[in-house]
Protein backbone atom coordinates (compact mmCIF):
# COMPACT_ATOMS: atom_id res chain seq x y z
CA UNK A 1 0.00 0.00 0.00
CA UNK A 2 1.25 3.74 -0.52
CA UNK A 3 1.27 5.77 1.82
CA UNK A 4 1.51 9.33 1.86
CA UNK A 5 3.55 11.18 4.38
CA UNK A 6 5.18 14.30 5.76
CA UNK A 7 8.93 13.99 5.47
CA UNK A 8 9.07 13.17 8.81
CA UNK A 9 7.00 9.95 8.46
CA UNK A 10 8.50 9.45 5.57
CA UNK A 11 11.91 8.35 7.31
CA UNK A 12 9.56 6.62 10.16
CA UNK A 13 8.39 4.34 7.28
CA UNK A 14 12.17 3.77 5.46
CA UNK A 15 12.89 2.32 9.13
CA UNK A 16 11.87 -1.37 9.21
CA UNK A 17 13.62 -2.08 12.15
CA UNK A 18 11.04 0.16 14.02
CA UNK A 19 8.18 -0.38 11.79
CA UNK A 20 8.89 -4.55 12.19
CA UNK A 21 8.86 -4.74 16.13
CA UNK A 22 5.66 -2.69 16.01
CA UNK A 23 3.87 -4.88 13.42
CA UNK A 24 5.25 -7.94 15.38
CA UNK A 25 4.12 -6.84 18.50
CA UNK A 26 0.71 -6.09 17.76
CA UNK A 27 0.30 -9.29 15.56
CA UNK A 28 1.14 -11.44 19.38
CA UNK A 29 -0.95 -9.26 20.97
CA UNK A 30 -4.11 -9.53 18.55
CA UNK A 31 -3.61 -13.38 18.34
CA UNK A 32 -6.78 -15.47 18.99
CA UNK A 33 -8.26 -12.93 20.49
CA UNK A 34 -11.74 -11.11 19.83
CA UNK A 35 -11.20 -7.34 19.90
CA UNK A 36 -13.13 -4.50 20.18
CA UNK A 37 -11.15 -0.91 20.24
CA UNK A 38 -7.61 0.23 20.19
CA UNK A 39 -6.60 3.77 20.43
CA UNK A 40 -3.75 4.95 18.00
CA UNK A 41 -2.20 7.62 19.82
CA UNK A 42 0.10 10.05 17.78
CA UNK A 43 -0.93 7.82 14.78
CA UNK A 44 1.42 10.06 12.26
CA UNK A 45 0.86 8.78 9.17
CA UNK A 46 -1.11 5.79 10.18
CA UNK A 47 0.63 3.16 9.44
CA UNK A 48 0.38 1.44 12.89
CA UNK A 49 -3.72 1.52 12.44
CA UNK A 50 -3.06 0.22 9.08
CA UNK A 51 -1.13 -2.96 10.70
CA UNK A 52 -3.91 -3.15 13.55
CA UNK A 53 -7.21 -2.71 10.98
CA UNK A 54 -7.45 -6.59 10.36
CA UNK A 55 -7.74 -7.33 14.16
CA UNK A 56 -9.83 -5.06 15.59
CA UNK A 57 -13.86 -3.48 14.98
CA UNK A 58 -13.20 -0.21 15.87
CA UNK A 59 -9.90 2.13 16.05
CA UNK A 60 -9.41 5.41 17.00
CA UNK A 61 -6.55 7.32 15.97
CA UNK A 62 -5.87 10.07 17.18
CA UNK A 63 -2.85 13.22 15.80
CA UNK A 64 -2.33 16.74 16.58
CA UNK A 65 -0.56 17.77 13.17
CA UNK A 66 -2.70 18.57 11.05
CA UNK A 67 -0.76 18.02 7.81
CA UNK A 68 -0.02 14.70 9.36
CA UNK A 69 -4.03 14.29 10.17
CA UNK A 70 -4.37 14.70 6.22
CA UNK A 71 -2.30 12.60 5.87
CA UNK A 72 -3.61 9.66 7.59
CA UNK A 73 -6.92 10.38 6.84
CA UNK A 74 -6.12 9.85 3.08
CA UNK A 75 -3.89 6.82 3.54
CA UNK A 76 -7.07 5.30 6.39
CA UNK A 77 -10.12 6.50 3.84
CA UNK A 78 -10.79 2.72 2.82
CA UNK A 79 -11.01 1.76 6.44
CA UNK A 80 -14.56 1.37 7.73
CA UNK A 81 -13.57 0.47 11.37
CA UNK A 82 -10.60 3.35 11.86
CA UNK A 83 -11.66 7.17 12.59
CA UNK A 84 -8.91 9.33 12.01
CA UNK A 85 -9.50 12.76 14.87
CA UNK A 86 -7.20 15.91 15.00
CA UNK A 87 -7.13 16.64 18.29
CA UNK A 88 -4.38 16.47 20.88
CA UNK A 89 -3.83 13.11 22.63
CA UNK A 90 -3.20 15.04 26.04
CA UNK A 91 -6.37 15.92 26.75
CA UNK A 92 -9.15 13.90 24.16
CA UNK A 93 -11.77 12.47 25.91
CA UNK A 94 -12.20 8.86 24.24
CA UNK A 95 -16.06 7.55 23.60
CA UNK A 96 -15.06 4.10 24.56
CA UNK A 97 -12.97 2.04 26.54
CA UNK A 98 -10.10 0.28 24.76
CA UNK A 99 -8.56 -3.32 24.47
CA UNK A 100 -5.37 -1.54 23.38
CA UNK A 101 -3.22 1.22 23.31
CA UNK A 102 -0.95 1.73 20.33
CA UNK A 103 1.54 4.69 21.35
CA UNK A 104 4.83 5.17 18.87
CA UNK A 105 5.58 8.40 19.86
CA UNK A 106 8.83 6.81 21.28
CA UNK A 107 12.48 9.42 21.96
CA UNK A 108 15.13 8.51 24.23
CA UNK A 109 13.73 8.45 28.20
CA UNK A 110 10.50 9.99 26.91
CA UNK A 111 11.95 13.60 27.05
CA UNK A 112 11.38 15.66 24.06
CA UNK A 113 7.85 13.29 22.71
CA UNK A 114 4.83 13.71 24.72
CA UNK A 115 4.33 9.87 25.10
CA UNK A 116 3.66 9.97 28.76
CA UNK A 117 0.82 12.69 29.71
CA UNK A 118 -0.45 11.05 26.04
CA UNK A 119 -0.20 7.87 27.64
CA UNK A 120 -1.42 8.80 31.12
CA UNK A 121 -4.81 10.27 29.40
CA UNK A 122 -5.76 7.09 27.33
CA UNK A 123 -4.92 5.14 30.41
CA UNK A 124 -8.23 6.46 32.18
CA UNK A 125 -10.04 4.26 29.08
CA UNK A 126 -8.26 1.05 28.69
CA UNK A 127 -10.10 -1.68 30.06
CA UNK A 128 -9.26 -3.76 32.98
CA UNK A 129 -7.21 -6.58 30.85
CA UNK A 130 -5.82 -3.99 28.24
CA UNK A 131 -2.67 -3.36 27.25
CA UNK A 132 -0.07 -1.14 26.05
CA UNK A 133 2.27 -1.36 22.83
CA UNK A 134 4.85 -0.09 23.87
CA UNK A 135 5.03 -2.00 27.37
CA UNK A 136 7.38 0.49 28.75
CA UNK A 137 11.37 1.39 28.54
CA UNK A 138 14.70 0.86 30.17
CA UNK A 139 16.98 3.77 30.43
CA UNK A 140 20.76 3.31 30.78
CA UNK A 141 23.72 5.63 31.42
CA UNK A 142 27.42 5.75 31.23
CA UNK A 143 30.00 8.97 31.77
CA UNK A 144 31.89 9.67 28.48
CA UNK A 145 34.71 12.00 27.35
CA UNK A 146 33.28 14.19 24.32
CA UNK A 147 33.67 16.49 21.55
CA UNK A 148 31.29 18.35 21.70
CA UNK A 149 30.03 20.96 24.36
CA UNK A 150 26.38 20.67 23.89
CA UNK A 151 23.64 18.40 23.71
CA UNK A 152 23.11 16.26 21.43
CA UNK A 153 22.11 12.98 19.65
CA UNK A 154 24.54 10.34 18.47
CA UNK A 155 22.56 8.59 15.51
CA UNK A 156 23.09 4.99 14.30
CA UNK A 157 25.10 6.45 11.65
CA UNK A 158 26.73 9.24 13.33
CA UNK A 159 30.34 10.07 13.36
CA UNK A 160 30.50 12.21 16.77
CA UNK A 161 33.05 11.59 18.78
CA UNK A 162 33.00 10.43 22.43
CA UNK A 163 34.80 7.68 24.44
CA UNK A 164 32.84 5.61 27.21
CA UNK A 165 35.02 6.14 30.65
CA UNK A 166 31.88 4.17 33.29
CA UNK A 167 29.91 1.20 33.64
CA UNK A 168 26.84 1.04 32.27
CA UNK A 169 23.92 1.72 34.19
CA UNK A 170 20.57 0.70 34.64
CA UNK A 171 19.44 4.33 36.15
CA UNK A 172 15.14 3.51 35.70
CA UNK A 173 12.57 1.32 33.99
CA UNK A 174 8.49 2.11 33.36
CA UNK A 175 6.49 0.27 32.73
CA UNK A 176 3.15 1.95 31.28
CA UNK A 177 0.20 0.05 32.68
CA UNK A 178 1.81 1.20 35.86
CA UNK A 179 1.25 4.60 37.83
CA UNK A 180 4.26 7.00 37.51
CA UNK A 181 5.05 11.11 37.32
CA UNK A 182 6.19 12.67 34.30
CA UNK A 183 8.49 14.70 36.64
CA UNK A 184 11.92 12.80 37.03
CA UNK A 185 14.99 12.10 39.21
CA UNK A 186 17.73 9.93 40.27
CA UNK A 187 21.43 9.70 41.57
CA UNK A 188 23.65 7.48 39.62
CA UNK A 189 26.93 6.38 40.36
CA UNK A 190 29.46 5.44 38.55
CA UNK A 191 32.51 4.08 38.19
CA UNK A 192 35.18 4.64 36.58
CA UNK A 193 36.88 2.59 33.45
CA UNK A 194 40.34 4.78 33.00
CA UNK A 195 42.20 8.21 34.34
CA UNK A 196 40.90 10.67 31.84
CA UNK A 197 38.60 13.81 31.78
CA UNK A 198 34.58 13.15 31.77
CA UNK A 199 32.69 15.89 30.30
CA UNK A 200 29.44 14.18 29.81
CA UNK A 201 26.74 11.48 30.24
CA UNK A 202 25.23 9.33 27.50
CA UNK A 203 22.19 7.83 28.10
CA UNK A 204 20.64 5.13 25.68
CA UNK A 205 16.64 3.92 26.32
CA UNK A 206 15.97 0.23 25.32
CA UNK A 207 12.06 -0.05 24.14
CA UNK A 208 9.86 -3.15 26.18
CA UNK A 209 7.82 -3.20 23.18
CA UNK A 210 5.71 -6.50 23.79
CA UNK A 211 6.64 -9.70 25.95
CA UNK A 212 9.92 -10.66 24.41
CA UNK A 213 10.05 -8.37 21.69
CA UNK A 214 12.71 -5.51 22.50
CA UNK A 215 14.39 -2.70 20.37
CA UNK A 216 17.32 -0.60 21.07
CA UNK A 217 18.29 2.36 18.89
CA UNK A 218 17.48 2.33 14.95
CA UNK A 219 17.84 5.02 12.58
CA UNK A 220 14.82 6.59 13.83
CA UNK A 221 13.93 5.44 17.60
CA UNK A 222 15.82 5.97 20.72
CA UNK A 223 19.13 8.07 18.96
CA UNK A 224 21.64 8.04 22.26
CA UNK A 225 22.31 10.95 23.48
CA UNK A 226 24.81 13.05 24.86
CA UNK A 227 24.32 15.51 28.03
CA UNK A 228 27.16 18.10 28.44
CA UNK A 229 28.85 18.29 32.19
CA UNK A 230 31.26 20.54 33.91
CA UNK A 231 34.44 18.96 33.21
CA UNK A 232 36.42 16.46 35.75
CA UNK A 233 39.64 15.39 36.03
CA UNK A 234 38.80 11.24 37.25
CA UNK A 235 41.07 7.94 37.74
CA UNK A 236 40.36 4.58 37.65
CA UNK A 237 37.89 2.74 39.77
CA UNK A 238 36.66 6.30 41.01
CA UNK A 239 33.68 6.99 42.31
CA UNK A 240 31.00 9.22 40.81
CA UNK A 241 27.52 10.28 41.69
CA UNK A 242 25.66 11.73 39.32
CA UNK A 243 22.43 13.83 40.19
CA UNK A 244 20.01 13.87 36.98
CA UNK A 245 16.48 15.54 36.22
CA UNK A 246 13.69 16.12 33.55
CA UNK A 247 10.71 16.11 32.92
CA UNK A 248 9.41 13.23 30.41
CA UNK A 249 7.34 15.32 27.37
CA UNK A 250 8.74 18.72 27.97
CA UNK A 251 11.90 19.05 25.99
CA UNK A 252 15.48 18.81 26.73
CA UNK A 253 15.87 21.63 28.59
CA UNK A 254 14.14 20.79 31.26
CA UNK A 255 17.36 18.13 31.87
CA UNK A 256 19.39 19.47 35.36
CA UNK A 257 22.85 17.29 35.83
CA UNK A 258 25.11 18.03 38.12
CA UNK A 259 27.75 16.26 40.66
CA UNK A 260 27.23 15.11 44.03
Amino acid sequence: MKFYCTQYHFDLLKDNSRLAVFYEAIKEYCKNKKLETAFDIGCGSGILSYFSQPFFKNIIAIEKDKESYKKATENLKKFKNINVINNDAITYKYPTKADLIICEMLDTALIDEEQVPAIINAKKYLNKNGKIIPEGIINIAQLVNMEREYFCHVDVDSRINYELLSNEVIYSKFDFLDDFSANFKTNIKFKINKNSIINGIKITTITKVFKNIVCGSTPMLNAPFLIPLKPKKVKKDQVVNIKLEYIMGKGIETIKINYI
